[in-house]
């Protein structure tokens, strides 16, 4: 994953400064929240939480298939 360093607050600022962490969410799509300066926690909009369920979804069904189907794929 590439990280925007526009969208990295420290878990400091996050605790002090809630509301900086979702202006960020809200013009970027996503805030990093590093903890020690390694990045260690995700808050994305929720509507993006929504898309990543669903193209998540799609992957496991194909997975499902590929691994039910091992056999005509060359016992991947």
């Amino acid at each position: 994953m590439t990280i925007d360093t526009s969208t990295m607050i420290s878990i400091t600022e996050a605790n002090q400064n809630f509301s900086k962490v979702t202006k960020v969410v809200d013009e970027h799509g996503m805030a990093v929240i590093l903890k020690n300066n390694i990045p260690r926690y995700l808050v994305i909009d929720f509507s993006r939480a929504e898309k990543e369920k669903v193209a998540s979804s799609e992957d496991e069904q194909i997975a499902s298939l590929l691994w039910k189907n091992r056999r005509l794929c060359g016992n991947i």
